[in-house]
């Protein structure tokens, strides 16, 4: 989408386009390893935490339970919330150019999402005890999605795509999957598997390839400028330092001048 755009270019006859490009695939190759493969268990919590993961509320076990539910419709919302975030990374870049105050824009971004979100929540959630705060570990997750997962993530996010571009912020998105799936093993008593460790390894290389194209393009952009700019500073040195040898006049005198000597 940003190469779409024009604002990222990607150069397939350059090394640092065809880094970016293969980093990008192993980026998401990584992710998806992680969500749909996990082979042998390579790390298994204590049964402590096997016996606390073993007791979770009703309405959380119910949340993976498949009853009731469209996968074709989970999918398409997957992809249309694909979609929207892509689009989302992307257009902050020329806004940012027009209207470089990041925390203005943090703003209304936040400002402008609660809005669209308490809209949806009150057509979908009817019931008048769902708005009631029942524990301190829910005010504490509202809080917390608020003011980190929203309020400083965005910020921190704007700012890295002001320096760095969105593509430099997108490329780090398949991180959080790997984190989940360490946090979930360490957290809450969630086997770790081989996938995890493939996926890792995918995700480490592609970052490492876009982030090298990404200086290996700078690097060329800036070889690029000091080509350009030597021949017209050389040139202009050379014109003011330029100095007449003529001894001789380039005329002949006129003949009237030499009768009246």
């Amino acid at each position: 989408m940003a190469a779409l755009l024009r604002i990222e270019k990607v150069r397939l006859d350059r090394k640092d386009g065809i880094g970016k490009v293969v980093g990008t695939i192993c980026c998401v190759a990584g992710a998806t390893v992680i969500t749909l493969y996990k082979g042998p268990t390579i790390y298994s919590p204590t049964p402590r935490l096997q016996m606390m993961s073993t007791t979770t509320p009703a309405f959380v076990s119910s949340l993976g339970d498949a009853n009731g539910k469209s996968w074709t419709l989970g999918c398409i919302y997957l992809i249309g919330h694909c979609l929207s975030w892509s689009g989302w990374l992307v257009l902050q870049a020329p806004v940012l150019k027009k209207y470089p105050a990041r925390l203005s824009v943090t703003s209304y971004t936040c400002f402008f999402g609660l809005l669209q979100f308490v809209v949806i929540a009150l057509i979908c959630e009817r019931d008048p005890q769902a708005w009631i705060f029942h524990s301190g570990g829910e005010l504490f997750t509202i809080l917390y999605a608020g003011v980190v997962a929203s309020g400083i993530a965005f910020a921190v996010q704007i700012w890295c795509i002001d320096r760095g571009g969105p593509v430099f912020v997108a490329v780090y998105q398949p991180v959080q999957t790997l984190v989940v799936a360490i946090m979930a093993s360490f957290a809450l008593g969630e086997e770790f598997y081989l996938g995890g460790i493939i996926g890792a390894v995918l995700i480490i290389v592609g970052l490492y390839l876009v982030l090298w194209g990404k200086s290996e393009e700078r690097k060329f952009a800036q070889e690029k400028v000091a080509i350009l700019s030597t021949p017209e500073h050389g040139n202009n040195r050379t014109a003011g330092h330029i100095k007449p040898s003529l001894t001789q006049p380039l005329l002949p005198p006129s003949s009237s001048s030499s009768e009246n000597v």
